[in-house]
Parts: structure tokens; sequence; C-alpha cells
């Protein structure tokens, strides 16, 4: 609502927003095609270490063993990239969330190749973080060589939106995180206008990504038809009750990041990094390892067919695993071991509870644990909403948020500043 002390935004004129159509279609195709390019060449190396290799040598792929082997191997090779490759992959990702000051161009070859091999080795990381740096890295570099009048937050805005586009398929994602940012930032027009261009970007990026890769976040959940109050009850505890669980991993981190920083070397801090998270796969099995995507639909089409015991280990392992890894120096992101991690726990509440709705069940407390590891209140949202591919879980999720955001916020984040302390 206007007032007098604070006139509504002048919307810019269409003259003004259609020249930034093509750069923010370029940007959004360039970084779809960084992102599929990556994960395709993380998925082949995969399959040669974890399938080609093991058949070779005549060991089970997911034995133990190799497991723990794989692991310490690919710490030793992160750490080698971590130590000579210029750059030096980047900062330490325990402070760096999604986006962020634009890294020097020079930094990106390190990091893609730190981020494919965590991905391929088996790392409880997804590539979020280092595809979304690596993007803003890339348009602000070029994009203040091309057309150095243009704002270099205007580079930056591009790129974040057309990744996360590219991540998602969807530009609605990309849509969501930009309102909230942009909401409490001065700028130039309504804030419509200040999404045309990045919106733009994410569609570009998302149609690429749609069009190369199709890619899904259906995990084969039954479909919630008809909601009533027993729903929403189990949405409102189940989701606050994986917000606490959530909220454990961001206690734990300061510390755990504290252990591997005394080590003063990523030589050591990696390996040692990597040989923990192989005995943490060796405890929770094969699916407690990589980013967990494809291992949430795996754990989902046989619902039913676990024990709580079993559900209760694959989510404590992989917060643990996710803690690991992010405290180490490994270079990924959070939010898709997050995922697992809630569905596990969504689906651990249903097995203790069987009346409980599987898409209530999963779909609140993937919600809760991404609000408590990300706190991005919309990611959050729209990732527990696309998993249950219900339009009726929407108004669910949106209620259970509330309660899980009140225990969240104030809260220490799974993000640390400069000085190890933990962010609220």
């Amino acid at each position: 609502m206007a007032t007098d002390h604070a006139p509504p935004p002048v919307e810019a004129p269409a003259r003004l927003l259609l020249p930034q159509i093509l750069p923010a279609l370029l940007v959004g195709v360039g970084a779809s095609l960084l992102f599929l390019g990556i994960s395709a060449l993380a998925e082949e190396f995969q399959h040669v270490l974890w399938n080609d290799l093991p058949d070779a040598l005549g060991i089970g792929d997911h034995s133990a063993l190799w497991m723990i082997s794989m692991l310490t191997a690919t710490g030793i090779a992160v750490g080698l990239v971590v130590w000579k490759v210029p750059g030096h992959a980047g900062p330490d990702p325990a402070s760096e969330g999604l986006g962020g000051a634009p890294l020097a161009p020079g930094v990106v070859p390190g990091l893609l190749l730190a981020s494919t091999l965590a991905l391929a080795g088996g790392v409880s990381l997804g590539p979020e973080n280092p595809i979304i740096a690596s993007n803003i890295a890339l348009a602000y570099w070029l994009g203040r060589k091309v057309a150095p009048a243009v704002p270099g937050a205007a580079w930056v805005a591009l790129a974040s939106a057309a990744t996360i586009g590219a991540l998602f398929g969807t530009p609605v994602a990309a849509a969501l995180v930009l309102s909230e940012a942009l909401a409490g930032q001065p700028g130039r027009g309504s804030l419509w206008d200040r999404l045309f261009a990045p919106l733009v970007a994410a569609g570009a990026g998302a149609t690429t990504t749609q069009l190369l890769a199709e890619p899904s976040f259906d995990v084969g959940l039954p479909p919630l038809t008809d909601p009533g109050f027993g729903d929403l009850l189990a949405a409102l505890v189940i989701a606050s009750a994986a917000a606490v669980f959530g909220l454990a991993s961001c206690a734990l981190f300061p510390h755990v990041h504290a252990a591997f920083r005394r080590l003063r070397h990523p030589m050591l801090a990696l390996p040692l990094g990597g040989l923990v998270l192989g005995l943490l796969g060796a405890l929770g099995g094969h699916l407690t390892l990589f980013k967990g995507l494809e291992e949430v639909k795996e754990l989902t089409s046989s619902i039913g067919a676990w024990s709580s015991g079993e559900l209760a280990r694959f989510a404590a392992v992989k917060l643990l695993a996710l803690v690991v890894a992010a405290s180490c120096g490994f270079r990924g992101g959070r939010i898709f071991p997050a995922v697992f991690v809630g569905a596990a726990f969504g689906l651990l509440a249903q097995a203790l509870v069987p009346e409980v709705h599987p898409a209530v069940a999963v779909s609140s407390a993937v919600l809760g644990v991404l609000l408590a590891t990300t706190r991005q209140g919309w990611i959050s949202l729209f990732t527990g909403a696309v998993l249950a591919a219900s339009p009726a879980m929407l108004a669910l999720l949106c209620l259970a948020s509330l309660p899980a955001w009140l225990i969240v916020t104030g809260r220490p984040q799974l993000e640390l500043d400069h000085q190890g302390n933990a962010l609220r």
C-alpha cells in the first residue's frame, strides 16, 4: 500500500525491458549447458567408478570395502585439486551459501573439477552451490567485458536465476527465490520490472534443461486427493519434528568443521573426510551415498518394505554424512542430500504411524529439514510440493511451514562465517 513516505515504484517502460531479453536468454542457455555438461560428466565417471571398475576387479560395487576405498580416494583427488589447482577450488565451502559475490574466473575450472570428482565419488553433496557460483563468475566476467555499463548485480541475478531454473527444470523456483531476495532491496521499477530479465534467464535455463535432459522430481508418491484434518495435523507435527532433526546438523556443523580445520591442509582434511564418509556409507548402505535424488526415488519406490530401524539409520547416517562432507572441504551443495534426509525421516514417521499418508509424511519432512538446513523458505516449500506432485499438498505445506519456521528462525544455520562461527 502506498503512503506519503513511500510512493509506489514507477514501472519501467517496455523500451527499457526489451533490450534485456537477449542477454538473459544467452545467460539462461549457457547456465543450463554448464549444469548439464558437469552433470553428464559426473554421471559417466560415476558409472566407471561404481560399476565398470568393481566389475572388472570382481568386487561388489556396494561392498563396504569398495565404499571406504572410493570415498577415501575421492578425498585424495579433491584434496590435490584444492591444494595444487590455481584458485584452490574457491573459498571454504562451509562459509558459502547459494550465490554470493562473484569469484574470479580463474577459480572456476578448479571448482568445477572438485565438484565433479565429489559427485562421481559418492560424496553426500549436490551440484547446486558450485554450479551457481561458477555461472555467476562467468556471467559477471563476460558481461562486464561485453556490456560494462550494465551493473554487475544484474549479471549476478541473471546467472543465479538461470541456474536455479536449470537445476529444478522450471523457472518457478527461481521466481520465488528472487522475489524473496529483491523484496527488501532498493531498486528502480516495480518488483516485476526487476524480475523481468531474471525470469527470462530462468525460463531459458529451465527450457534448455527440459529439452536436453527431461529432469523429474516425481518420486512416485501416491497422490493425496482429499486432504482432511488428520492430514493437516500430521503435516504440522512431521514438519516441526523434521525441523528439529535438521537443526541437529546445524548444531554439529561448527564443531565438526573446527576439528577438520585444525588439520590445516587439504591433503589431510579431505582424505580423512573421505575415509569418514566411506565408513558412514558402509554403515548406512549405498542409498546414503551421492547427492541423494535418485536414492530418494529408490527409497520411495518401496514404501512399506523398509523397517523403521532401517529408515532411522538412513536419515541419521545421511545427516552425519552431509555435515562431514560440508565440513572437511568437499565442494558441493546441501539441498539434495537434505531432501534425502527429509524423505527418510518422513517415511520413518509413516512407518511408525501407518495411517499417515506417504505424500504428507515425505513432503512435510522434506520441508522441515530444508527449512532447518537452508533457511530458504520458498525453496523448501517448492521442493516439498514438487516431490508430492499433488496440488492438494500445497495448502498443507504452507500451513506446516509456519510452526517449522518458528522452530528454526534465529537458530544456528548450516553455514559459517569466515571465522568458523555459525550464522543465525
